[in-house]
């Protein structure tokens, strides 16, 4: 599945001391609300992530913080 970003993106960070995932997208003011909102659930139903922040910028741009647990696996070899 091919996305379309105008202006738009998408950056991943990590927390180590909170070990939290974060996943900040960035929405241009000339992309519409329902794209952002379609963008955000399939964030939030595939990928496990979870709305933190939210911020709307006085020229209509938006940036939505993510995140998730990280999942510590365990060997057992």
């Amino acid at each position: 599945m091919k996305e379309h970003f105008l202006s738009s993106s998408v950056q991943r960070e990590r927390d180590y001391a909170r070990q939290y995932e974060y996943l900040v997208l960035t929405v241009s003011p000339e992309d519409s609300l329902p794209e952002a909102r379609r963008r955000l659930v399939e964030h939030s139903e595939y990928g496990k992530w979870e709305l933190e922040r939210s911020v709307l910028y006085l020229g209509g741009g938006r940036r939505f913080w993510l995140r998730r647990k990280v999942i510590q696996v365990q060997r057992t070899v």
